[in-house]
């Protein structure tokens, strides 16, 4: 504590200074400070929202002097919120992150009546539709305040949407009685966050108001990309490598097909490939009798086709490196299929 903020506490009294420490404990026994507006809000709903804070966020409501002098004290950056208060604030302190802070306490907000004189924080619109209200003078306050409402089927009804005050207009004692008769509450009460300190950094609302669910798309189609630069770059992490050697493998399988290499894992594919040129061979033969009885009568394949089709999967591989799972997967199918077809074939041969 610098000489000069001894200087100004030694001369106040007792209760202050004890008050003052109690909130500078607060402030050093959480990881996320803030001040909060307390404006318009009622006591009774001030308790209920103390309730729903217990356990995640506490609130400690003080003069604002004193609220200004324990920041101060405190230091380490929390003087920065000095400046945010002014009003009737209170000081706010959990141990959540600021964003879930700021999360929390909008949350919490809830709908409540608007009085004469405050000012409309929305467009204030009356729906249409049946207001539920007996045929009388409730007509004539309705069209005062600018909706337009007639009686209809033994009942006042409002014929249209009906905007009656814009945001920032001052609320009139007629429209608070008509929105207070029709149940509508325009304004939402609750605690609003002026601003947070944390790990150093002084947030403010417009920096926490974050849609989540676009934070994770957004999340989500940058890992998406990373993982397909990756890929075409053949630069191997634990999330590319898998793809990676899957068209590996299916390159490989491929060449070695074409160039006739005799290896185990590509025999059945090469057994298959010989049985279908037989096949061919034997189909163009006009003398059926000097064939063996199984090759005799055989349709022509298609083995064009399947050279370009063998030839399709590795020029696939080459273009398609941010599909190589897919790659990978469809290469498996077609060598299980192709180890089916090999051994239908040796059994009509032999």
């Amino acid at each position: 504590m610098s000489a000069e903020s001894q200087r100004k506490t030694e001369h106040i009294p007792e209760w202050k200074r004890e008050e003052i420490d109690d909130l500078v404990a607060t402030i050093e026994s959480y990881d996320s400070v803030g001040i909060v507006d307390m404006t318009g809000i009622p006591s009774q709903q001030l308790q209920d929202m103390r309730r729903n804070l217990y356990g995640t966020a506490e609130l400690r409501v003080s003069r604002n002097t004193l609220l200004a002098r324990a920041l101060e004290e405190v230091d380490d950056g929390f003087g920065q919120l000095t400046d945010y208060i002014s009003g009737h604030v209170g000081l706010i302190g959990t141990n959540d992150n600021p964003f879930g802070l700021y999360k929390q306490l909008e949350a919490s907000k809830t709908s409540a009546p608007i009085n004469a004189g405050e000012v409309a924080p929305n467009d204030i619109v009356i729906p249409e539709g049946d207001t539920g209200v007996d045929p009388g003078p409730f007509v004539g306050e309705l069209q005062a305040i600018g909706a337009n409402a007639r009686i209809q089927e033994g009942s006042i009804q409002v014929m249209e949407d009906s905007k009656v005050l814009d945001a920032g207009g001052e609320v009139s004692a007629d429209m608070a009685n008509v929105l207070s008769e029709l149940g509508i509450e325009p304004k939402e009460v609750g605690l609003d966050l002026r601003a947070v300190y944390a790990e150093g950094v002084l947030f403010e609302p417009e920096d926490l108001e974050l849609d989540s669910e676009e934070y994770r798309s957004d999340i989500e189609t940058a890992a998406a990309r990373a993982r397909n630069l990756a890929l075409n770059a053949s630069f191997p992490t634990a999330q590319t490598l898998p793809a990676q050697l899957g068209k590996a493998s299916g390159e490989a399988k491929n060449l070695a097909i074409h160039a006739s290499i005799e290896n185990e894992d590509v025999m059945p594919d090469l057994l298959s490939k010989a049985d279908g040129q037989v096949r061919a061979l034997a189909a163009q033969i006009e003398d059926q009798e000097a064939l063996p009885e199984e090759l005799r009568d055989l349709e022509q394949p298609d083995t064009e086709s399947s050279d370009e089709q063998t030839a399709d999967d590795s020029e696939d591989a080459d273009d398609e490196a941010t599909d190589a799972d897919e790659a990978a997967d469809e290469d498996a199918g077609e060598s299980e299929d192709d180890d089916g077809d090999a051994g239908a074939a040796l059994g009509d041969m032999f």
